[in-house]
């Protein structure tokens, strides 16, 4: 394979697909290469959570216009709007869960709070013990399982090449562009956009780059099919939980526990350390999951710098090279970022803001 683009978008993600596609409307010739499977990295191993609620508040209009573009998906990623409901347990609870939800409301997200009788009309199989809820209408889920043969059927419409299991181990730099070199051959393109998730830091070092990108080693847990025993999505005051029931019955638990493992490595490894309080606050929380069994647990990395911000715009120092990623909820807000760098990228003034990668983090907690 030696061939030659306008732009090669490095990383196959929702984030990576998503830009992709905006630069193809366009009109520039797009490659996109994925070093396994598209969407296979932290966009399709997530629990699939699109709450408002547990959004940061400076990311909340992003969060809000990526619902819409989910909503729009529709059935093609399983979306469901359920409204969710986030539980606090105690009085210390009860005022994080006051004070941080206030906050997201004065930014814009349609969030009020419940009283526990309001809460158990909707939801009866939660546990009594709720001191105060507040719920979200507009909450719901997608099957991030989906996510792949979603993207891979837009881009094939968009008449969009992709290089699947071509992980990048060299990239070149000169004044006609940049040379990649893959595990297919050796890929020629104008412009670069890196948008690999927890393996940008690495990609970025190949153009002399620091990126302090480090990764959280989520776990996600399913249980067997059961009962109906949850309608909404359930989160925690805390941000510890996230609950949903698909469908067929199985209930999906997350909630950010973490495993252990590096990308270096690979798939990161379930804790039993962690695994164990995440499933015991899922059962607190719904009484009735005690009689589930567990059939599975796993992980995915999820990127992040220090200010929890996304790293989105120029990549410093680098001309004709670009950069997307650590986006804290990025499965919510992907697919919209990924049309603002587009925008970015094709000269265009982003609706929304960016989040500059050259911007200082002196001073932010390591």
């Amino acid at each position: 394979m030696s061939e030659s683009y306008d732009i090669t978008v490095v990383g196959g993600g929702i984030m990576g697909c998503a830009t992709a596609l905006r630069l193809a409307e366009g009109n520039m010739r797009v490659l996109v290469l994925e070093k396994s499977d598209l969407c296979q990295g932290a966009s399709g191993v997530n629990a699939g959570t699109l709450s408002l609620q547990i959004k940061r508040v400076r990311l909340m209009e992003y969060a809000l216009r990526g619902h819409r573009i989910w909503a729009s998906m529709g059935d093609a990623v399983g979306f469901r709007k359920t409204g969710g409901f986030t539980l606090a347990f105690n009085d210390r609870e009860a005022q994080l869960l006051k004070e941080r939800q206030t906050l997201k409301r004065q930014a814009g997200a349609p969030i009020e709070f419940v009283t526990p009788k309001k809460l158990l009309q909707r939801e009866p199989e939660i546990s009594s013990k709720v001191t105060i809820a507040s719920y979200c209408a507009e909450d719901g889920y997608a099957n991030s399982s989906l996510t792949g043969q979603y993207y891979r059927a837009c881009l094939k419409a968009a008449g969009i090449p992709y290089r699947e299991r071509a992980p990048v181990s060299a990239i070149a730099h000169g004044s006609d562009g940049f040379v990649l070199t893959t595990s297919l051959g050796q890929v020629r393109a104008k412009r670069i956009l890196l948008a690999a998730g927890a393996w940008l830091g690495p990609l970025a070092a190949m153009l002399g780059v620091n990126l302090p990108v480090r990764a959280r080693v989520n776990t996600v847990s399913v249980t067997e099919p059961t009962p109906p025993v949850i309608g909404s999505v359930i989160g925690h005051a805390t941000g510890l939980l996230t609950m949903k029931q698909k469908p067929n019955g199985t209930v999906l638990i997350g909630g950010g526990w973490q495993g252990y493992g590096t990308p270096d490595a690979g798939r990161g490894c379930v804790s039993g350390k962690t695994m164990v309080p995440n499933i015991a606050l899922a059962r607190y929380a719904v009484p009735a999951l005690a009689k589930a069994r567990l059939t599975r647990s796993w992980t995915g990395f999820e990127a992040n710098v220090p200010d929890f911000y996304p790293l989105a715009g120029d990549l410093p120092g680098v001309y004709g090279a670009y950069v997307l990623g650590c986006v804290r909820g990025g499965f919510t807000i992907g697919p919209y970022i990924g049309k603002l760098m587009g925008d970015h990228i094709l000269g265009q003034e982003p609706e929304l803001p960016l989040f500059d990668p050259d911007r200082s983090f002196e001073g932010v907690p390591g």
